[in-house]
């Protein structure tokens, strides 16, 4: 099992990107959630099986068609408290 947190900076809100990593990391079988930074950011903690949370990490620098990733920072997490996965408020 991994659990990491990861920020995607670049264009990356209003272009559904949240709603792709709930589908995505769903798809993965991942628990965790993503949410919007005030800076502009997206941030989302993703906690699985390790290849599917590199799965998704190497998904997430592509993101959805209209987004544009420029960088993103990955750091070693815990595991979330709940199962399942969720888009959370905006931060």
């Amino acid at each position: 099992m991994k659990s990491v947190r990861v920020r995607i900076s670049g264009r990356v809100q209003g272009v559904w990107y949240r709603a792709w990593t709930e589908r995505t990391a769903t798809a993965h079988g991942l628990d965790g959630w993503v949410r919007n930074c005030p800076d502009g950011a997206v941030e989302a903690m993703f906690s699985g099986p390790a290849t599917e949370v590199d799965a998704m990490i190497e998904a997430c620098r592509e993101g959805p068609p209209a987004a544009r990733v420029t960088d993103m920072e990955i750091n070693p997490a815990e595991a979330p408290d709940e199962p399942g996965f969720s888009v959370l408020p905006s931060e």
